[in-house]
């Protein structure tokens, strides 16, 4: 390994805990015209909707966070039969503030970066989504130092799997794609697309529930469960 790659979400990040939960609270805290447990079972299906059914909309949507979690409150409402607006922002931006006090680094990521950091590694986190969001995550938990490249999709103005993100990482670098690794929890953007530019694709599988038969193609170079294996 030359150089790495590093994804943020679910990799160092724990992105995806307390989301049930931070709803689940936000819904408690409303003022609602229907039982918080109608609202919170509309919500789930239609998360699942908003995000699975139409990966362009997913694509479009993941650069603003809060407006797709408004556009969610909006649907879950809608679909209760209430379409109130005022509420579905609100509900939102509660449930905004509870995420981002749920979210904490993976026990391991700081002592990982500090000791890759150490051996002089190249280290570029490049990462898909919302720009505030990703740097307020960035800056809440003091990981721009341990980068000498931060490519953020909602910056850029484009994200994984497009192969010009990863080059662009590459290129702030400095460096070529020999001996250049990718870690990530997602398959296709962290593992497959890298692939295809010949670096080295690492999948993070936290839970070591295997490969998803969605996917059951992608061959990464290494699984691990932990980033510190990385320094194995």
């Amino acid at each position: 390994m030359k150089a790495l790659l590093l994804d943020l979400d679910d990799t160092l990040l724990a992105y995806s805990a307390g989301v049930d939960d931070s709803w689940t609270e936000a819904c408690g805290a409303a003022a609602l015209p229907m039982e918080a447990a109608t609202l919170v079972a509309a919500l789930a299906e239609t998360r699942k909707w908003f995000w699975s059914g139409d990966p362009e909309r997913h694509a479009r949507e993941r650069v603003n966070m809060l407006g797709a979690w408004t556009k969610i409150a909006v649907e879950a409402l809608a679909r209760c039969g209430c379409a109130d607006e005022a509420l579905a922002a609100a509900i939102a931006r509660d449930y905004a503030a509870r995420r981002r006090e749920a979210m904490r680094l993976y026990p391991e990521s700081r002592t990982v970066l500090e000791a890759l950091c150490a051996r002089g590694l190249p280290l570029a986190l490049v990462t898909n989504g919302d720009a505030l969001q990703q740097r307020d995550k960035i800056e809440r938990h003091d990981l721009a130092r341990y980068f000498g490249a931060i490519v953020i999709e909602g910056e850029f103005g484009c994200g994984k799997p497009q192969e010009r993100v990863y080059r662009e990482a590459l290129s702030r670098l400095g460096i070529g794609i020999d001996g250049v690794w990718m870690v990530g929890d997602n398959l296709e953007w962290d593992v497959v697309a890298p692939q295809r530019l010949g670096l080295t694709g690492i999948w993070i599988d936290r839970e070591g529930a295997g490969l998803p038969t969605s996917h059951a193609e992608a061959q990464p170079h290494r699984i691990i469960r932990s980033l510190s294996e990385l320094l194995e």
